[in-house]
């Protein structure tokens, strides 16, 4: 199980065999038939959109580390639609999310020309599409999260929640990009044994696929890679979705 540096697999057979899979850029366009001249010309005006994330309110950690957007979707298997829900509150049990579960976190919204851009939905559309492979639905309830964790504290945490699961059926984190930074590294382990792999995303559109009630997730801290001058900028920038069948997560 989790051999997936010494044997890739089709990202289909990937989570049903391991609850994983791991796409090499080239691989994750592919396997999502997303066209990669519209991909080359068009996405990195996307990717710009992470320069303008709002602070995360919300960290009880105490740390000014991390800067997010948040949009919802529902996407019809049957009917071929992805409808942008209306602007919803994150929530998670604490069961899940210990550190800030239990309470609805309002994030700012993921910019306009972003959330209706014709590249962006194509992806969440694709995966969708995936994902029903794996685990047959009507319709995904999908999440879609703009992360930025800086170092301007000396020390920026992906995962202060540490090692989690999310309680939905299947979680992407796309890295977008990271500079100046070192450490992040992704573990990934069986939910119900001692498996477990980890590495390092550092290419951009590298992309991790799971499932949820699989396995269980985090992302060590960063740190700057070396000394920075007042303009200078150190951070790594993802975009982590999730797919949920029977409905948004919400407070009982």
């Amino acid at each position: 199980m989790f051999n997936i540096a010494t044997a890739p697999k089709p990202a289909a057979q990937g989570l049903l065999q391991d609850g994983l899979s791991l796409l090499g850029p080239a691989e994750f366009l592919a396997t999502l038939a997303l066209p990669a001249d519209q991909w080359q010309a068009q996405w990195p005006d996307l990717a710009r959109s992470w320069n303008r994330l709002p602070p995360d309110a919300h960290l009880r950690d105490g740390g000014h580390y991390r800067q997010r957007r948040h949009a919802c979707y529902v996407q019809d298997l049957k009917a071929g639609t992805l409808e942008q829900a209306p602007h919803r509150a994150h929530w998670q049990p604490v069961d899940y999310n210990a550190l800030h579960g239990g309470f609805e976190r309002w994030f700012e919204p993921v910019e306009p020309a972003v959330a209706q851009a014709p590249l962006w939905n194509g992806l969440l559309a694709s995966l969708g599409r995936l994902f029903a492979q794996v685990k047959p639905a009507a319709q995904w309830f999908i999440e879609a999260h703009q992360f930025r964790i800086d170092t301007a504290g000396g020390v920026g945490r992906p995962t202060p929640e540490g090692a989690h699961r999310d309680g939905v059926d299947f979680v992407v984190v796309m890295l977008v990009g990271r500079q100046g930074v070192k450490g992040g590294e992704t573990r990934v382990f069986d939910a119900h044994g001692p498996h477990g792999v980890r590495f390092v995303m550092e290419q951009p559109l590298t992309a991790l696929l799971l499932d949820d009630a699989r396995v269980i997730h985090e992302t060590t801290p960063i740190l700057p890679a070396q000394a920075l001058d007042a303009a200078g900028s150190a951070c790594r920038d993802t975009l982590v979705l999730t797919y949920r069948a029977g409905g948004f997560q919400a407070p009982v």
